[in-house]
């Protein structure tokens, strides 16, 4: 079967035809802020031929969407009354979803969600300690993104170790210009770094990850800041944009080799969190057997992978070293 991919990421529209499992075709779109430039998307289409289906990437499925759904009217207003909880994914996504159905009307459509994987997430981990008629009446609650990337790279990484994926307790780090962590026991996803938002947790590219509430409040409060205002400095003006002046980690990277301090201090940021991340990740799954990583960021940087898994690997030697300490002083 011929099936069209279409990933609409924080940084490029990815076009993907594959034939059964094997990819026949690819395109990359360039992303800009608010949009996908599709001015390319009929040639590359009509140069593919029509598939069979298409299968779009959805960031957000909310609690309504727990795997995937064949997109209709109804199913389209659903994902759009979700937009205010991913602002800056869940239009690029609906427009790729509109521009693709122009150019492929009478093909199917079918939607697969980034929250999907992470349904299986604990109420201990996925519930926020707020007031009970905030979580009830708007559905409030920690989701998690990048499932469908958490998901295959947990089972990619079981596959590499020979491993049934049930045996092991996996820690994915989803590494782009968006970053996430998921815990994975047991095969299912118990625990992830985003939350209500992809906003939550790590540093990114141009996103803050968590802060302090307070500070949102102060900002609204002392700089008379409206929340739109709030919301899109820390979607687009923070995370290493803020810290370095550049949101590519190859530029941060290549800045810090030359000394250059904001760009070190960002990578040092970055680091922190993410192997503090790991520590609560690794809680979740009760140890940790594989530690992997995906993502821009994941696959072309040596310098995170290395750093978080010297750092890692140190934190259970102390483990271990205290454990030992302990065995002898009950003798």
């Amino acid at each position: 079967m011929r099936v069209l991919t279409v990933n609409a990421g924080s940084s490029s529209l990815k076009l993907r035809l594959l034939d059964n499992d094997d990819l026949c075709r690819h395109a990359d779109l360039p992303a800009g802020r608010d949009s996908f430039d599709t001015s390319r998307l009929a040639d590359v289409l009509q140069g593919w031929g029509e598939p069979e289906v298409v299968g779009h990437r959805i960031v957000h499925g909310g609690t309504s969407f727990t795997g995937p759904a064949r997109i209709d009217d109804a199913v389209r207003k659903r994902l759009r009354d979700l937009t205010d909880l991913a602002p800056l994914h869940q239009p690029k996504s609906l427009a790729a979803l509109d521009a693709v159905t122009t150019q492929l009307p009478d093909v199917t459509a079918t939607a697969s969600f980034d929250t999907a994987f992470h349904t299986t997430i604990p109420a201990a981990a996925a519930t926020y300690a707020v007031p009970p008629e905030w979580r009830d009446r708007y559905a409030i609650r920690r989701y998690g993104f990048h499932g469908l990337s958490h998901d295959y790279c947990s089972q990619r990484a079981a596959e590499l170790c020979g491993r049934p994926r049930e045996e092991l307790r996996i820690i994915t780090c989803h590494l782009g210009a968006g970053a996430s962590l998921a815990a994975v026991a047991g095969g299912r996803s118990v625990d992830t770094t985003m939350g209500l938002t992809p906003l939550e947790g790590l540093v990114m590219a141009t996103r803050s990850g968590t802060v302090d509430p307070g500070l949102v409040l102060w900002l609204e409060e002392h700089e008379h800041l409206s929340p739109h205002e709030v919301a899109t400095a820390l979607e687009q003006r923070s995370g290493l944009t803020a810290l370095a002046g550049k949101g590519d980690m190859r530029a941060v990277e290549a800045a810090a080799d030359r000394s250059d301090p904001a760009a070190v201090l960002a990578i040092d940021v970055y680091i922190h969190r993410l192997t503090a991340g790991i520590g609560a990740m690794s809680t979740a799954t009760g140890g940790l057997d594989v530690l992997a990583f995906t993502g821009g960021v994941g696959e072309h940087s040596a310098t995170v992978r290395l750093t978080v898994q010297t750092m890692v690997i140190t934190a259970r030697e102390d483990l271990q070293i205290a454990r030992e300490a302990r065995r002898l002083l009950r003798r």
